[in-house]
């Protein structure tokens, strides 16, 4: 099959799958934090909150982009969140505890933070490049 690659096409497609996994990552990050941050409570919730604060930043450097930054918070957002809703049963998997708290509240910090930080120059590699 010949199909000619376009770089502007090649490019748009890259960018769509790394933010489609960007955004999967965060969204593992909160299906597995909404069930393991009250382990070692609240230092794993804090180490959650660290873990997403990291992947976004990391996303941001990768990416050279503020949406490298976006996509694993608002993952992270959507699932937690979807998360700690009470369901008719009247079960929550996220609990009104203190690591509760500090998951949620922490955690969206953290988003916010690492978006954020992700605005700066050394995101996209503006600053001075070594020779």
């Amino acid at each position: 099959m010949d199909v000619p690659t376009d770089g502007k096409r090649t490019r748009l497609l890259l960018t769509a799958a790394a933010n489609t996994a960007l955004f999967l990552v965060g969204a593992v990050e909160g299906l597995i934090g909404s069930f393991q941050y009250s382990r070692n409570a609240p230092a794993g919730a804090i180490g959650f909150c660290l873990l997403l604060l990291a992947t976004c930043l990391l996303g941001a450097w990768a990416m050279r982009s503020v949406s490298g930054a976006l996509w694993p918070a608002v993952g992270w957002i959507i699932a937690s969140y979807v998360l700690s809703m009470p369901v008719s049963g009247g079960s929550v998997i996220i609990a009104d505890t203190t690591a509760g708290k500090w998951y949620l509240y922490g955690g969206a910090v953290s988003s916010l933070a690492g978006i954020a930080l992700s605005l700066g120059g050394w995101v996209r590699g503006t600053g001075t490049r070594p020779r």
